[in-house]
């Protein structure tokens, strides 16, 4: 199937079932809407004749059979009266914003109230159309640094901006753990008692990530993975190879001021932070409460123990580019966006800035 392609009609009817094929690696390459005034639908739909023997379709404005034999045969099929196909096309209606948003940059919308050979160019065309992308290139980017740099962040921005798969390892192992595959329950009993879970079972969960169709297509930005040089070896030998990556700095006194001085509101679900968000009330700061996860003593365990172990990391990416983290979210996001789109060189002799710290 995937040697020749595929053609899926009338699924997803929904968001939920649009994200469940996501999620199980089923990403259309191209996604063509159909779509006509209800009333044509309507009509359309009352006019539906079908052949009790041969099961051929029919219509009784735009495609009535000669033969008389035929005419006999054909019944009406159940559900099309109008009140159904009303009902229908209300759910319907109802559905496409969150496909919609589900399959918005493959997406094409073309107009069905016109003749079958037109509609059929179209469609035609749209597929025959090589996949477009604002990225530069397939990117496959690597986020390093310690927690608190903003690796995230910059991947989130990195994801809206050019339609790159945010890959957040943490993330994934936690999704399978949820989907409870084979691999989440190797995960699960590392995630409850609090400790790191086997790099041969991470560098699974990522590698059946990083090869279905989108993260091909679309390409990815990687960060929670590798956190040490055991990891980035074991990434390379089962050729997890970025093409850009990024080191972002950050000192521990800047760490600890924007972990440990954040809080949540346990009645809103909103986050502030005591210097950059703080909250807009006497009575909802009072109610604030701190993850222990990000109390001074347990964030400068983390650290330490990241810049301990990642030590030798670097020096297997030699083309890695180091960043000020330090600064607006945004300047940062430029500084990464500018490596990103500009190409690699050619000439041998060139080596990376490794420092970008202006």
């Amino acid at each position: 199937m995937y040697a020749q392609g595929w053609v899926m009609e009338g699924i997803p009817g929904t968001r939920e079932l649009a994200r469940a094929l996501q999620e199980k690696g089923i990403i259309p390459r191209h996604v063509v809407v159909l779509y006509a005034a209800d009333t044509v639908l309507i009509e359309r739909n009352l006019g539906k004749r079908v052949d009790i023997y041969t099961g051929e379709v029919y219509h009784t404005t735009f495609d009535w059979p000669s033969d008389e034999a035929v005419q006999k045969h054909l019944k009406a099929p159940e559900g099309i009266s109008e009140v159904e196909t009303t009902r229908r096309l209300l759910e319907y209606h109802r559905n496409f914003p969150g496909i919609l948003q589900s399959f918005e940059k493959p997406m094409k919308l073309i107009n069905a109230d016109q003749p079958c050979a037109d509609v059929f160019s179209q469609v035609l065309s749209h597929v025959q159309a090589p996949p477009r992308t604002p990225a530069p290139f397939s990117p496959r980017i690597l986020l390093c640094g310690p927690p608190g740099c903003g690796k995230s962040l910059q991947a989130a921005l990195l994801s809206q901006k050019y339609g790159i798969i945010n890959v957040c390892c943490g993330q994934l192992l936690k999704e399978a753990v949820a989907n409870e595959t084979k691999l989440g329950e190797l995960i699960k009993p590392s995630l409850d008692d609090g400790w790191p879970v086997a790099d041969n079972v991470v560098i699974k969960v990522l590698l059946d990530r990083l090869n279905r169709l989108d993260c091909h297509l679309r390409g990815w930005v990687l960060h929670g993975f590798p956190r040490d040089e055991d990891q980035a070896r074991l990434m390379r030998n089962v050729g997890i190879v970025p093409n850009r990556v990024f080191v972002l700095n950050l000192t521990m006194e800047s760490i600890l001021e924007r972990l440990t001085y954040r809080a949540v509101d346990p009645v809103t679900g909103e986050r502030y932070h005591t210097l950059y968000k703080p909250a807009p009330s006497k009575k909802a700061h009072k109610r604030l409460l701190t993850n222990p996860k990000d109390l001074e003593e347990h964030v400068r365990t983390k650290v330490e123990m990241y810049f301990r172990l990642s030590s030798g990391t670097e020096e297997l990416f030699e083309d890695a580019v180091s960043i000020n983290a330090d600064q607006d979210p945004q300047t940062v996001f430029e500084y990464i966006e500018s490596y990103i789109v500009n190409p690699l060189p050619t000439d041998p002799t060139w080596k990376p800035r490794k420092q970008c710290t202006c």
